[in-house]
């Protein structure tokens, strides 16, 4: 290598190394401000993307609702007709009715049943709790 092609070299390093440190001196800045505004638009996306997400939950939500509210009106109806075919069934049926009460009162353990006099006050067992009373304290 010749003299001239080493003062060249030397002078095209040279420069190189300005032009880096040109680079770093204004490219640094630059690329800060454009790495901090990606970095702003990501965040953005991502907020964006969230608000989306909680929208759509939302409105899964209120849909559910109104369905299970539709649903509930439906089985509310089949009750109200279901109580007017066993009301309809039970006007002017007196036997049938009593049929039932003296059934549920086989079927019954331990139950005290209360029968509303004249003046609409029910006959207390007074004495059959007293007994059980005293039995218990006993014990």
């Amino acid at each position: 290598m010749s003299d001239k092609q080493l003062g060249y070299l030397v002078v095209g390093g040279g420069i190189l190394v300005i032009a880096l440190i040109i680079a770093v001196f204004f490219g640094g800045p630059m690329y800060s401000v454009w790495h901090q505004r990606k970095a702003g638009e990501a965040e953005l996306a991502k907020a964006t993307y969230t608000r989306q997400v909680a929208i759509q939950e939302a409105h899964a939500k209120r849909e559910a609702a109104i369905f299970l509210a539709e649903a509930e009106v439906e089985r509310a109806k089949g009750v109200a007709a279901a109580n007017k075919i066993i009301g309809d069934s039970l006007k002017g049926n007196e036997d049938y009715l009593r049929y039932l009460w003296i059934s549920g009162l086989e079927h019954g353990q331990d139950q005290i049943i209360y029968i509303p006099t004249e003046a609409g006050l029910p006959i207390l067992e007074a004495g059959r709790h007293n007994v059980q009373r005293k039995k218990v304290e006993n014990d």
